[in-house]
């Protein structure tokens, strides 16, 4: 079996009205889909996170080290790939079109198989994932002191067990926020915070300090990614645990982190850090150092599948026991048109759980009108 063709499909959607996080407004939503297509027919699927127009021109750009070669290599392909381009992508998006295409190779070694991936992946560790609902972002319109608390407690009627809170706009506002969503939705209910490094370390020691009475479940990306000082010296001043890793590529950037002891949960996007082949690499190495690993989830179904493939064998963030602390899933709840309509058959959640599909491959099926409908133009 070898590899007949290898496309990029951007995707876009407009959003019904803007929402916006620390550092950015969206009125779009995109999407980079990777399309594998075997001599036998049989087709992969994967995504790649970051910016769709230009890592579609990295994998156009990749393709030709892939035509011809068995799809089942999936290691020596990664490595075929890493090493050719080595001196000019060992992060960004070099590594993030390389993730798409992992995923989707992996996706055709399970139909392949006639396996789900998790089993090729060493076998399941559980059926289903608790997820937790990222959304909480800022409107154009409305005070964020009443629109948050009653979108967070939706969540919770929902089902949800915990919600992520988007901070980022300001420590005196962070807190007052955080203060009011911690009391819409209960002490039950656990509440973390993100503020896509809009702070440096004194601003985020800071803001932790007068958010730790509010029993905050992890502060992520409190400081810039490149930061590892940075983040040593929140997490060293503050009892909440740091969480970060959206932005970090490889276990070669993963290994700095993890030595360093920066970070107190990774979470490395299974779309950008380089696909389900490295990911599970980096989760064995987070076990060896007694780092909880949460992956980033900020895509479409695909990203949505691929993630609960490798969440389903991740190790238990506590040792083994009768009642073991286990990673979620982040199910973003925010406006995404194109997320689950590429799916025939959407993957959600119910009570807050999410199954792990377990057809073969990631387990889903892609519409193809819907990528004609949203095909950017």
């Amino acid at each position: 079996m070898k590899i007949r063709n290898v496309r990029a499909h951007v995707l876009e959607a407009a959003l019904s009205q803007p929402f916006a996080y620390s550092r950015a407004w969206y009125d779009t939503r995109a999407a980079m889909v990777v399309e594998v297509e075997t001599e036998d027919g049989l087709i992969g699927w994967g995504e790649c996170y970051g910016p769709a127009r230009i890592t579609a021109a990295a994998v156009a750009g990749i393709a030709p080290l892939l035509i011809g070669e068995d799809p089942l290599r999936t290691d020596f392909l990664w490595r075929k790939v890493y090493s050719a381009l080595r001196d000019h992508g060992q992060k960004g998006v070099v590594i993030e079109a390389l993730s798409g295409i992992d995923i989707a190779l992996w996706d055709i070694k399970g139909k392949f198989f006639d396996v789900p991936v998790h089993q090729l992946l060493g076998g399941a560790s559980r059926n289903e994932v608790q997820a937790y609902a990222t959304g909480l972002y800022r409107r154009k319109s409305g005070d964020p002191m009443r629109y948050l608390p009653d979108e967070a407690a939706g969540y919770v009627a929902e089902g949800f067990k915990a919600v992520k809170l988007k901070v980022g706009f300001g420590v005196e506002e962070d807190v007052a926020v955080t203060r009011a969503v911690r009391e819409a939705i209960g002490s039950g209910i656990a509440l973390m915070v993100d503020a896509n490094h809009a702070y440096d370390a004194t601003a985020a020691i800071r803001l932790g300090r007068m958010i730790e009475r509010y029993d905050i479940g992890w502060f992520e990306e409190p400081v810039p990614p490149e930061d590892l000082a940075g983040y040593r010296e929140v997490k060293a001043a503050i009892s909440i645990p740091v969480a970060g890793g959206e932005c970090e590529f490889t276990r070669f950037g993963f290994r700095d982190v993890l030595v360093s002891r920066a970070i107190d949960i990774i979470q490395p996007d299974t779309c950008a850090a380089g696909g389900l082949s490295e990911c599970r690499k980096i989760a064995d190495m987070a076990e060896t150092f007694g780092v909880r690993y949460n992956p980033h989830v900020w895509g479409t179904g695909i990203a949505i599948a691929a993630s609960l493939q490798l969440l389903a064998v991740l190790p238990s963030h506590t040792p083994r026991s009768l009642a073991p602390l286990e990673p979620i899933l982040e199910f973003d709840r925010t406006e995404h048109p194109i997320r689950q309509a590429i799916l025939t058959r959407p993957i959600e959640h119910s009570g807050g759980l999410v199954a792990v599909p377990d057809s073969p491959g990631l387990g889903i099926e892609i519409d193809r009108d819907a990528l004609t409908r949203f095909a950017a133009r």
